[in-house]
């Protein structure tokens, strides 16, 4: 699995240039989604609970366009920050992750 990339940037200026999913991930006006660089680890980790959840080759981009489908459908709550601990979460996006997976094949991210 990759870590993902993110944009250089203060977090003002990231924070104006987009709408906060959750703390760290926003998503500009083009639907393209800025990681802060402190958040890789966590979706790392993430990648790894939802790959032993799921049984499917989960990577950081799996993990995050489930966050955004998650706080999309109002699932997450947007100040709260992403912890890869938290089992609740883990549940939450094992079922987007399934989705992708399932549309897309996993792959077409």
């Amino acid at each position: 699995m990759g870590k993902p990339k993110s944009k250089s940037g203060s977090s003002k200026k990231v924070q104006s240039q987009g709408r906060q999913i959750v703390p760290g991930i926003t998503i500009s006006k083009k639907n393209e989604a800025t990681v802060a660089p402190e958040l890789a680890d966590v979706l790392f980790d993430l990648g790894l609970k939802l790959e032993e959840k799921t049984d499917l080759p989960v990577d950081v981009q799996h993990v995050l366009a489930a966050v955004v489908m998650s706080a999309q459908a109002g699932e997450i709550d947007s100040e709260k920050p992403v912890i890869a601990t938290d089992d609740e979460l883990v549940s939450k996006l094992s079922r987007y992750v399934r989705v992708l997976f399932e549309q897309l094949g996993g792959s077409e991210l």
